[in-house]
């Protein structure tokens, strides 16, 4: 029988990641204010995620979630999150079109500030000092007084987190997801480009079929799908004081919902089954991601999901998965057969980026972008052979034009990393990169669909939906 849970019974347990503050009562003082603002997302907005993922789990919609590898206080900008919504809604408008499949667009965005680290010191300039652990934790210069954990920071995320989910939910409601305004959402150095012109060419077809649907009665003030979308937030659930601090008693459900975002996940290195950060997910009722890497085995995975989501509850867990593109057909097939003998429900998602990560010759870390297309296809390819659904992927990308993970059809070389090598942590595709992968995972999706029975009662159902 399962322990009692509360938002703190983490804090008996042993924890991997938490940052050593020096001073204990004024980190106190910073949780205690955080717990008396305002929730940065309702119980009812995660309740509506849960639901739109069970259908992904039942093979009817995929999961797109994506931003940048960690938020930074100094890049936070009206333009930079314009920049990033809108290379997402491009994603998400191939996928859909191209793909056939309804998306689910969750963004690593609002909250994705702390980062989980190998190590607990570096070396910068001869002396050794904490590692770099996220803007919500300490700051990246390489001072010991700028790597010193500061509670304050934390107010700074939460109030950077407001901002960007104010800006997040005009730009998903106030028209500029309006499909009519999709040729309009290409980024000017985009253009010209390989992208940009496959781009152009999906959005020629959605025009017209925008057309059409207009001539027949259906537009954007009759059909108010196309011109708002439904936008989510997700980050990992590292810094557990904060995620405690924001956690609040649902008024309509009686039950405990993190309100730092629509969905949190736990990490490859601190998803131990007995220690603070799986006691802490547990308990909240938010949609729950667990990363998956290659030390993790089929029995482990079971117990995971069933301390996680002991009712089975469609929607509850999304599984994503992170070995490199060399590991996939070794670790990926029998994790899913047990999930799927063991009959759990989940989401299964891919992200390609981390277990894709080296050394360049030049010393930057980087993401060859071949690497990454060859992971989403192994991971789409294992899935069409167990028979299960490829449902989602996770990427680290930005709609700056950075200079981060070599390849795509730019070819951007070992070379050209230095012209615009800007993130604090891990390397993200750019916005020409994202829109490569997008067109890549509709294609195996059409394949998927292609493969797939489908019956008449099937389409009866969907049309009632």
């Amino acid at each position: 029988m399962a322990k009692a849970w509360t938002p703190g019974s983490w804090r008996n347990l042993p924890v991997m990641q938490l940052p050593a503050y020096d001073d204990a009562a004024k980190l106190a003082d910073v949780e205690k204010l955080l717990a008396g603002y305002p929730p940065l997302v309702f119980a009812g907005e995660a309740r509506k995620l849960k639901r739109k993922l069970a259908k992904v789990s039942e093979g009817k919609g995929f999961l797109l979630q994506g931003g940048d590898c960690a938020e930074s206080f100094a890049e936070h900008s009206a333009d930079n999150i314009r920049d990033f919504f809108r290379v997402f809604l491009q994603m998400a408008v191939i996928l859909t079109f191209a793909g056939g499949q309804p998306v689910v667009k969750v963004g690593r965005i609002a909250g994705q500030f702390a980062k989980p680290r190998s190590s607990p010191t570096e070396t910068v300039n001869g002396e050794e000092l904490p590692i770099y652990r996220g803007d919500i934790v300490n700051d990246y210069a390489g001072t010991a007084a700028a790597r010193r954990p500061d509670p304050e920071r934390q107010i700074m995320a939460y109030r950077q987190s407001a901002a960007t989910l104010n800006l997040l939910r005009a730009f998903a409601q106030g028209g500029y997801a309006n499909l009519e305004h999709v040729h309009k959402w290409t980024l000017g150095f985009l253009k010209d480009g390989p992208a940009w012109e496959r781009y152009q060419a999906l959005a020629d077809r959605i025009s017209e079929a925008l057309g059409f649907m207009r001539a027949c009665g259906v537009n954007p003030d009759t059909a108010p799908q196309l011109r708002s979308t439904e936008f989510f937030t997700s980050h990992e659930a590292l810094l557990l004081g904060y995620e405690q601090a924001m956690t609040r008693v649902d008024s309509t459900s009686g039950d405990w919902y993190a309100t730092s975002g629509h969905m949190l996940w736990i990490g490859d290195r601190t998803r131990q089954p007995d220690h603070a950060h799986v006691e802490f997910c547990r308990g909240v009722k938010n949609p729950i991601g667990l990363k998956c890497g290659p030390s993790l085995q089929p029995a482990e995975l079971i117990k995971l999901i069933d301390i996680l989501n002991p009712d089975n509850e469609p929607g509850r867990m999304t599984l994503i998965t992170r070995f490199g593109a060399d590991k996939v057909d070794k670790h990926l097939p029998e994790l899913v057969r047990a999930v799927k003998r063991e009959g759990r429900i989940v989401v299964w998602s891919c992200d390609p980026m981390h277990g894709n990560t080296i050394k360049s010759r030049s010393g930057y870390k980087t993401r060859p972008f071949d690497q990454v297309l060859a992971e989403l296809r192994r991971f789409m390819a294992v899935h069409q052979a167990e028979g299960t659904h490829a449902g989602g992927i996770h990427v680290e990308m930005t709609g700056k034009d950075v200079t981060e993970c070599t390849g795509g059809v730019r070819a951007l070389s070992d070379e050209d990393l230095n012209d615009r090598y800007h993130t604090f942590c891990d390397p993200r595709l750019n916005a020409g990169q994202a829109l490569e992968l997008s067109f890549l995972v509709a294609e195996e999706l059409k394949k998927e669909q292609a493969l797939r029975p489908h019956s008449d009662d099937d389409e009866a159902a969907e049309a009632a939906e």
